[in-house]
């Protein structure tokens, strides 16, 4: 193999080219590890090689030890620990260092990430400790750049999420600290080595905490990056304002004297910088104020709440900083920019986003400068100023208190629906956006005879008129469905009168031929907000919808045949899975009563499933229609499972496409807790799927949860004929079950090992209650003490959801009756089992439902160790109340 070609084909712009070379490097790896890190290091550091070679064997090496998957990441690991020979080892990260003092900084940096990924190997494993020694050398008494280069390996490794690499970095804080702010103080005047060390500083902040704890050090640190907002480079300004961001929302309580003394006038003046950039980042320092001002009041709201004396400091920075800040913002609300596209994020939007901040954080304190500003432009001549007017009111309308808003939100009302005529598009979106902020945060302000009509009225016209404002009057519209549905199954609501006229025209938009896709889209959200919160006197309406969507939708499938370009596949699919939501919004609304549709709604379904490609989103959606029309048909839907359950096969089959094996999974349970017994004849190729799935390589941790959770619905549908799997389940539980949590687990792997283990739980209840109902307890007996033993490990550990308490309660009280007659009365008299249950029932934040499933496995504990006489047995058709 000629490397140098093959690591030239990989930065190919042709994708064929850049993959074919890809895999030879892959296979080289898989041939001779060793001798491709060396022979890829030596490429490295080899200055008579071209730079771009250089950079493609440094992004080779860096790749050889990364990867998305967590397990798969550990594994490319271990095998730089165990597989290669120590002086390999010691040669090709010798030869990394030395390219560190390349003179092209690109192959500088291609050398800096293949280092920090080695360093993320030993470091935690106290392996490698000349590294921090070497690179602080390199940013001391290396040329410029190497300085750079070592700046830069500093901010990569302090840059990772890997919590041993994390825990071991406070051990060189000392190290870390003296390489970058020499590195970063005024005096350096090469301005990458500058820019790259403030960089690294901002990336190491979190692990310096025992530096910024010494006033000393502290000041100096601040020192520098004060002095860095003045920089001449407009790079190392915007790493000086990062600094300071990260610098608030870590160390707060140490921040009024240098707030006093020099922030607030600073990043005052960085607001006002002419590069945007800065301006940016200056007014995302006021933000991370006001994000740690309304966690910390949040914070000590809680503590007083629990009776503690221990507070966090509040220093009030944003309530004492309003009158200079908040013009400020303002005024940079002014300086939009009508090119923008939606997702830019710019000065006028970071200004807006700050201002709505600042009104969570302040409460009423900013009302009176900013009604005065919206006084004073809401008119003006330059749509500049009224667009930023109309902006300034929506943002302020969440965080003052309602008898301070109520008054200025009904006066404004017909001033902001007004607006909604402006000539000029952008003014137009502002208001819709503004009249959405009201909708969602203050609708017991909008009176629905005075102000429902015209507001529905002006939306909609907004809608219609314009694309850019399709996604504002979208969001408004939704946040006014939502909020004026009335209580759920209520006869008549606010919407009830304007609904008909509504579905009208959403009908007409979504029709027209000159609407674009993004004006469609939006427009069919709304139709499912519309009929979600519909009342009762308005099911005639959607009923009578249901027909024009399934014709719309059914019109679409002779379309798939006249696809040529990629653009017409994306909007056709955009326009099936538009309409297919609907017709869910419409399934859930009308419940049983779409029973009459249901076999044309079937075979739309069908149809699409026939014919849409690969890697469509379609079938993701159409399976949710399924399981919506399987839900409200229940029993009845079996007459469509010899035609549906092949393709619900190939779905589980699919591990190529995850989001598609996800629904077929989450169908699973859909179907069975809908067909009861009926669904027996498919569960053997339900469960052999689902068994391959949890074995698959190819599919990540997430879906494990979801499949033991089948589990035990499949056995709940099934009763005693879940006797076939229950062994090779029981399996599968107890080795999930010994999946453990210790202080090394990263806070990835926690959230999956909790929701791994409510699966669990759930899927032995479903066994045990099968089993019960079935009468066949007697097959469960082998596996009680290994339950019993899962049930520990919960209770020993704190990292425990409502869920998952609420399904081992469930599980207590099953077993309990599974077993009737204290064959395992023994085990129920544990002592932290009834603590557990305590524990439980005594928890005033869980809800009723879960607390009630607690005290019923309290009595239940209680009949098993004979302290409370045996009441009438449990009545298998009446579900235990954990199951509501």
């Amino acid at each position: 193999m000629d490397v140098n070609a093959v690591l030239d084909d990989t930065l190919s712009p042709d994708a064929t080219t850049r993959s074919n070379a890809e895999a030879q490097l892959n296979q080289a790896a898989e041939a001779d590890f060793a001798g491709y890190l060396s022979r890829l290091a030596t490429e490295l550091a080899n200055e008579d090689a071209q730079p771009s070679i250089r950079i493609a064997a440094g992004l080779a090496l860096k790749n050889s030890f990364s990867a998305r998957e967590y397990g798969r990441l550990r594994a490319v690991q271990e095998r730089w620990l165990t597989q290669i020979d120590p002086a390999i080892k010691k040669t090709v990260k010798e030869l990394a260092l030395k390219t560190l003092s390349s003179n092209n900084s690109r192959v500088g940096q291609a050398a800096a990430q293949f280092i920090s990924v080695i360093a993320a190997i030993e470091m935690p494993r106290q392996q490698w400790p000349e590294l921090m020694h070497t690179l602080v050398d390199g940013v001391g008494q290396g040329p410029d750049n190497q300085k750079q280069a070592s700046l830069t390996a500093i901010g990569y490794i302090c840059e990772t999420d890997d919590v041993e690499l994390r825990d071991s970095l406070a051990a060189h804080s000392n190290a870390i600290l003296t390489a970058v702010i020499q590195g970063a103080r005024k005096e350096e005047t090469n301005q990458d080595v500058r820019n790259a060390a403030i960089s690294a500083l901002s990336d190491s902040l979190e692990f310096v905490r025992s530096n910024f704890d010494n006033e000393g050090e502290r000041n100096y640190i601040m020192q520098v990056i004060c002095e860095a907002t003045q920089a001449d480079d407009n790079r190392v300004q915007q790493g000086a304002y990062g600094c300071l961001n990260r610098i608030m929302g870590l160390y707060y309580d140490k921040m009024k004297f240098y707030m006093e003394k020099a922030l607030f006038g600073l990043t005052v003046q960085g607001m006002r910088s002419d590069e945007e950039d800065v301006a940016k980042l200056a007014v995302e320092f006021w933000c991370t104020v006001c994000e740690e001002e309304i966690s910390i009041e949040d914070d000590n709201a809680q503590a007083q709440a629990e009776g503690s004396t221990e507070l966090r400091e509040f220093y009030n920075f944003a309530r004492i900083a309003t009158a200079e800040v908040v013009p400020v913002l303002l005024e940079l609300l002014t300086k939009q920019d009508e090119d923008a596209t939606e997702d830019e994020y710019n000065v006028s939007r970071a200004s807006y986003q700050c201002l709505s901040l600042w009104a969570q954080t302040v409460g009423g304190g900013i009302v009176a400068p900013v009604l005065q500003f919206v006084e004073k432009y809401l008119r003006a001549e330059d749509w500049h100023f009224r667009d930023a007017a109309v902006s300034a009111f929506g943002a302020i309308v969440e965080g003052p208190e309602e008898k301070v808003l109520d008054p200025i939100v009904k006066q404004a009302l017909p001033l902001l629906i007004s607006m909604m005529d402006d000539p000029v598009v952008m003014v137009k979106d502002s208001a819709a956006y503004a009249l959405g902020r009201v909708c969602e945060s203050c609708s017991e302000s909008i009176d629905p005879q005075t102000h429902l009509q015209p507001l529905i009225s002006a939306l909609f016209h907004g809608l219609a008129s314009h694309p850019r404002m399709a996604s504002s009057c979208c969001w408004a519209l939704m946040n006014l469905a939502e909020r004026f549905a009335g209580e759920p199954g209520c006869q008549e609501n606010a919407l009830s009168p304007h609904f008909q006229n509504s579905v009208t025209a959403l009908l007409q938009v979504t029709a027209r031929g000159d609407a674009d896709s993004t004006l469609r889209t939006a427009a069919y959200e709304v139709l499912n907000a519309f009929v979600t919160n519909s009342a009762g006197d308005s099911l005639g309406v959607v009923a009578q919808l249901s027909n024009e969507i399934l014709e719309r939708l059914e019109k679409t499938v002779p379309m798939q045949a006249q696809i040529v370009s990629v653009e017409d596949r994306l909007m056709l699919e955009e326009m099936q899975t538009s309409l297919t939501s609907v017709v869910i919004a419409i399934i859930q609304r009308l419940e049983v009563e779409i029973k009459p549709l249901a076999d044309r709604i079937m075979q739309c379904c069908l149809q699409l499933l026939n014919v849409v490609g690969p890697k469509s989103s379609v079938p993701d959606t159409v399976f949710s229609a399924v399981g919506s029309l399987a839900n409200a048909l229940e029993v009845d839907f079996a007459a469509y499972m010899e035609a549906f359950s092949p393709y619900l096969y190939k779905g589980l089959e699919n591990q190529e496409e995850p989001s598609l094996c996800s629904m077929a999974i989450g169908l699973v349970s859909d179907i069975t807790r809908a067909l009861g017994e009926k669904v027996q004849p498919y569960c053997d190729d339900f469960m052999n799927r689902l068994l391959q799935d949890l074995q698959s390589p190819s599919l990540g941790n997430q879906f494990k949860p979801a499949i033991l959770q089948c589990f035990g619905d499949i056995a709940q549908a099934i009763g005693g004929h879940f006797e076939v799997y229950l062994r090779v389940v029981a399996q599968v539980l107890q080795q999930a079950s010994a999946v453990s949590i210790n202080q090394e687990t990263s806070f990835e792997l926690l959230d999956y090992i909790v929701s791994l283990r409510e699966g669990i739980m759930d899927a032995w209840d479903g066994a045990i209650v099968a089993m019960k109902l079935g009468g066949k307890s007697s097959l469960l007996s082998e596996f009680v003490t290994s339950i019993f033993e899962f049930l520990h490990t919960i209770y020993q550990d704190q990292n425990r959801t409502e869920a998952l308490l609420r399904s081992s309660m469930g599980v207590i009280g099953d077993l309990s009756e599974a077993f009737p007659s204290g064959e395992y009365a023994q085990l129920f008299r544990a002592d932290w089992l009834m603590h557990m249950v305590k524990e439980v029932r005594a928890n005033r934040d869980f809800s009723d439902r879960t607390i009630s499933t607690a005290r019923w496995a309290r009595e239940q504990i209680k009949r098993q160790i004979g302290t409370s006489p045996r009441s009438p047995m449990y009545n298998p058709g009446v579900a235990a109340p954990w199951l509501y």
